[in-house]
Order: structure tokens, then C-alpha cells, then sequence
């Protein structure tokens, strides 16, 4: 019956104790909302927060166009860099893994844990940044599929 908070909680102290704001945010947002009985709201997020929070990223990501830091020229001949390539080869894999990442977390709920605890592991050990379980979905499932075609 508490469970879901004792592994909330757990998640919650983790990301203090690993200095991961992003999951203690979110970890303290879903414990507050099941505290006050909130289940729609928790139900909501549960099903478009991940759109949500994929336009508020994208929105974010296109302030530098909109503040003019990012002009036409500035795109364009990010064409022509190898750095600028190898980020649109980059940007290419990441939606795809992302797209594959939200297929797997939405068929596989179960691997949703192992990915926030490899994430947390990823900010704390090296520094990285939360936004990795919908990627590392993605890895998960390309690794997976891999592995069935040598089976």
C-alpha cells in the first residue's frame, strides 16, 4: 500500500544525495500530488506529461532563434562544419532513440526504475544532466533489438 511512496521517497533521496534537482523536482511534485490525493493530476502527467515536457524543451532549445543569437547564416553554415554534421548524425540518433525510448518505457513500464537509477548514476559520477531516461530508452531498446537478431 505505501510502497509507491517508499520507492518515491527512495528516488527522492537519492537525487539529493547525488545533487540530480531535475528527479528531486519531479520526485517532489508526484509525492506531493499522491500526499494531497491528487490521483487525476498524477493520472494527467502520467499520460502527456512526456509531451509536455518535450515542449517545453523544444520551446527552450529555440530561444536563441528567437533572440536573433541564431541567425540563417549561423544554421547554414553549420552545414558545412564537421561539428555541425556529426550534430545534425547526433540530433538524427537521439530522436530516433527517443522515439524508440518512449514505445519501450510505454511497453515495458518495469525498465522505468533501471533507467533513473542509471541516469542518477550518470549525473553523479559524471557529471551529466537528467535528461537521459527517454534517450536511454532509446540505447535500451536499439541494444535489445540487437540482441534479438543474434539470437
Amino acid at each position: 500500500m505505501y510502497s509507491e511512496y517508499l520507492m518515491l521517497g527512495a528516488i527522492l533521496l537519492l537525487s539529493i544525495v547525488g545533487h540530480n534537482m531535475t528527479v528531486v523536482y519531479a520526485s517532489g511534485i508526484v509525492i506531493i500530488l499522491k500526499l494531497f490525493g491528487l490521483t487525476s493530476i498524477v493520472s494527467a502527467l502520467g499520460t502527456h506529461g512526456l509531451n509536455w515536457g518535450i515542449i517545453l524543451l523544444t520551446a527552450a532549445i529555440l530561444v536563441p532563434i528567437a533572440t536573433g543569437e541564431v541567425t540563417i547564416q549561423i544554421m547554414l553554415d553549420s552545414f558545412k562544419t564537421p561539428m555541425g554534421i556529426i550534430a545534425i548524425i547526433a540530433g538524427v540518433l537521439a530522436a530516433a532513440a527517443g522515439g524508440c525510448g518512449i514505445d519501450l518505457l510505454k511497453t515495458s513500464p518495469e525498465v522505468v526504475s533501471a533507467l533513473i537509477i542509471g541516469t542518477m548514476a550518470g549525473v553523479f559520477f559524471f557529471h551529466g544532466i537528467a535528461v537521459g531516461p527517454l534517450i536511454a530508452g532509446g540505447f535500451t531498446y536499439f541494444v535489445l533489438h540487437i540482441f534479438t537478431l543474434f539470437k
